[in-house]
């Protein structure tokens, strides 16, 4: 087996977990490859020298014999790892050293068993749905144009308010007076879209979520469309430039640029151990259920 470790830094109270994956590795003669800014943290600042075979810079380091691809941090490391495995097809593994971690749900408390449940083939994979953007113009996002949560436009200044006018397969569908819009897939509705109101979809729903961002009207509210619908924004306002955001990468764009989103052509595949369940993540990350009553 091959896999790959990727994250950018931990706190101390992950140091001991961090070295025990690697003494199952080494019990288990597990090929590994590190991200090498990753590799300089781990000598830097817990002076641990893990052993690994070879390291890698960029997703053109990777290679398909590549087995899992290990994201060390919290959901916005695990958006970071999409950026490297893109579609390559190997399969992504969250382990949360962090917060909350909806998609880097393998919490530190279960890496044990993780791994012993991971080398004994008990585990699955979901597939999710990214977005795509393209662009009336080029120079947006052209290295990865891809998004597992969102794509975000968003006013620049705090002054006033944008209008997006948004089309759904070329038909106007509305004219949204806010702060911005995003648009979600299924699994970034418990990301930003959340947050601003939107709903909760299942992972592998065939859909997107439009969630306008302080709406200067009562009656708008986020939708829900089909992900096969291509979503077309026009940004104007006072300001002539505009923030775009795909996942944790964001640009400034000029309102003559044309934005279009669709759903990509390929999906990520991500680990899940047969001990989770999505309805699971939703009581335990947002607290449902933690009620007296219950």
């Amino acid at each position: 087996m091959k896999v790959a470790l990727f994250g950018r830094s931990f706190n101390d109270s992950f140091t001991d977990s961090f070295i025990m994956m690697f003494d199952v590795f080494n019990k288990h003669n597990i090929e590994v490859i590190i991200y090498e800014p990753f590799y300089d943290f781990l000598i830097r600042e817990i002076n641990f020298k893990p052993p690994v075979q070879s390291y890698f810079h960029s997703n053109t380091d990777l290679n398909k014999e590549v087995d899992f691809f290990f994201s060390i941090g919290g959901d916005g490391t695990f958006l970071d790892a999409v950026t490297f495995v893109r579609d390559s097809g190997i399969p992504l593994v969250g382990i949360n050293s962090g917060r909350l971690g909806f998609m880097a749900d393998i919490a530190q408390d279960e890496i044990p068993q993780a791994l012993a449940d991971i080398m004994a083939g008990e585990y699955s994979f979901e597939e999710r749905n990214l977005l795509q953007l393209e662009t009336s113009r080029n120079g947006l996002f052209e290295e990865f144009n891809y998004a597992l949560n969102e794509f975000t436009v968003h006013k620049t200044d705090s002054a006033s308010m944008i209008t997006i006018h948004t089309y759904l397969n070329n038909e106007y569908l509305n004219s949204y007076w806010a702060d911005g819009l995003i648009i979600a897939t299924p699994t970034g509705s418990t990301a930003y879209s959340l947050s601003v109101g939107g709903p909760i979809l299942i992972p592998n729903t065939q859909n997107f979520i439009i969630s306008p961002i302080s709406p200067h009207n009562l009656t708008v509210r986020p939708i829900v469309v089909p992900n096969h619908h291509e979503i077309t924004l026009r940004v104007e306002g006072r300001s002539d430039s505009y923030l775009a955001s795909l996942d944790s990468r964001s640009c400034i764009f000029e309102s003559s640029i044309e934005l279009k989103i669709k759903r990509a052509d390929f999906q990520i595949k991500v680990l899940k151990l047969k001990t989770h369940s999505f309805y699971g993540t939703l009581r335990n990350k947002l607290m449902w259920g933690v009620d007296k009553r219950n």
